[in-house]
């Protein structure tokens, strides 16, 4: 692939313009030329959001005061898919267009464009989106899409060998994610520790269960919130018993280091809460408290440990079902009569948006999981058996409804905890472990492992597990209880201690 050479500026002195008229100010918009192509842009628009742009402006260079200017660095098609986005479209791209979108955020540096590419990796263009990137030094995105690779390296595995041999050695020595699970479970004693007070993962070579670490005594895990960020396994709240008094910190497990840590819990003591997990922030979203549902919603900053309050839900609601797509949160909200809306948190306007609404007579969201750019929604289906469930898909690109094929879930396993790596789905239930795989309009059953044989509420999810922290699966109550030095002091500035 053929690098074209930056454009070279002609520089000039800062003098040359303070002897220009008073009145000539420099020009709002800016023509760019672009082989046989020409766009008008706003320079205050490529100033904010092109590194390139900004640092021409500012350079004192002839081309500040200029109204045209050719750039030979980039391609048309780049160039626009850059213009798109930066109006606030999320375009979807074919090959030629990941190709020079790459090329122009490589050489203008525009983030925004970047995290773009990286929301929109999937099994179709992952290998491309690697190779592209790391040829143009567009590390973050080459980076993303080796995660991606690792994780469906057996799909992938003669696809990948056609890449250079530094590449295929990056890739095997990333971790792949694993199939992680939590039961509910009530906060324990020194004196009487419940062995089963697990965190587990799927050992897929051997498919069946083994366990990663134990719950320290005084975490709960019944109608607690639970999600990962950044690698890390998040517990917050959940209750002590029937009475429902709210545990008021959280946990939170680094598997890099097999150890757990304490953090302060949200403002509004809450059960029965959504967890996400996002660009570096927690969200505890409505839930419960003395019975009474709640619309209010916490954001909790890694950066600096501390919760705030964010725009609330648009009704009260607990076990608020949500999944991730394409970098985007969404959220379920019953509203009855076989009504189900999905809104959209928008983070940097801190705003809720209704996306679509499904009406389905005599039915409700049970949960929803996101893969490429489709939300599936699982619902209980027209039977006696609550296991039972049937499925539509929303695109979010489209913005249809597609009515899914048949019904999944049975005595042997049910979708209520599914989660999805790359193209796969994985649920459980007692007695079997499923893996599906997933196709245009249904799931096709891919494989069966062991099932998970505890009872209660199941919380899943993905994390990648280091193998050092593998080897010590195993670990003792006691141990555990050993790195939990002693309670969260509630919304102290000092509570996010490493223990």
């Amino acid at each position: 692939m053929k690098i074209h050479r930056r454009e070279v500026m002609e520089s000039s002195s800062c003098s040359h313009f303070s002897q220009q008229p008073r009145h000539c100010k420099p020009p709002l918009s800016l023509r760019v030329h672009i082989d046989h192509s020409s766009f008008t842009v706003d320079k205050n628009l490529l100033a904010e959001n092109c590194e390139y742009f900004r640092a021409l402006f500012q350079s004192g260079m002839r081309e500040c005061q200029q109204e045209e200017i050719h750039l030979r660095c980039v391609g048309v098609l780049g160039f626009l898919v850059m213009l798109q986005l930066l109006d606030g479209e999320r375009p979807v791209l074919n090959s030629d267009q990941i190709v020079e979108a790459i090329e122009c955020t490589a050489f203008l540096q525009v983030p925004a464009l970047t995290k773009h590419l990286i929301n929109i990796i999937n099994s179709e263009n992952c290998l491309l989106m690697y190779h592209t990137a790391a040829t143009y030094g567009v590390w973050e995105l080459s980076h993303t899409s080796a995660l991606f690779i690792r994780d469906m390296y057996a799909d992938l595995k003669e696809d990948v060998q056609t890449l250079p041999n530094k590449l295929v050695e990056y890739i095997e020595s990333l971790l792949p994610s694993s199939y992680m699970a939590v039961c509910s479970h009530s906060p324990s004693t020194e004196l009487l520790q419940d062995l089963q007070r697990t965190v587990c993962y799927l050992d897929e070579d051997n498919r069946e269960w083994k366990v990663l670490t134990h719950l320290p005594v005084s975490t709960s895990t019944t109608m607690a919130g639970v999600a990962v960020l950044e690698n890390k396994l998040y517990i917050i709240g959940g209750v002590h018993d029937l009475s429902k008094k709210v545990v008021e910190h959280g946990f939170c497990y680094n598997p890099a280091a097999n150890t757990w840590s304490s953090i302060c819990g949200p403002q509004q003591l809450r059960y029965n809460f959504t967890l996400i997990g996002h660009e570096g922030c927690l969200y505890a979203i409505g839930g419960e408290y003395n019975m009474r549902a709640l619309s209010s919603v916490e954001r909790y900053r890694v950066s600096n440990g501390s919760w705030s309050f964010v725009s609330p839900l648009p009704c009260s609601a607990s076990s608020v079902v949500s999944t991730i797509a394409t970098n985007r949160i969404f959220i379920c909200l019953w509203k009855g009569k076989g009504a189900s809306e999905i809104h959209e948190y928008i983070p940097q306007q801190d705003q809720w948006l209704l996306v679509t609404t499904l009406i389905r007579q005599h039915s409700y969201g049970l949960h929803m999981v996101a893969h490429k750019d489709n939300l599936y929604m699982i619902r209980n289906g027209p039977c006696d058996d609550f296991l039972m469930c049937v499925m539509d898909c929303y695109n979010l690109s489209s913005g249809q409804w597609t009515a899914m094929s048949g019904q999944y879930g049975n005595s042997k396993g049910s979708l209520f905890t599914a989660v999805v790596r790359g193209d796969s789905v994985f649920t459980l239930s007692r007695q079997v472990t499923m893996e599906y795989t997933v196709e245009d309009c249904a799931w096709r059953l891919r494989r069966e492992m062991k099932g998970f044989g505890r009872i209660g509420s199941i919380y899943t999810f993905l994390m990648r597990l280091p193998k050092a922290t593998v080897s010590l699966i195993g670990n003792s109550p006691d141990q555990i209880q050993d790195q939990i030095l002693g309670d969260c002091p509630r919304l102290s500035p000092q509570c996010s201690d490493n223990l």
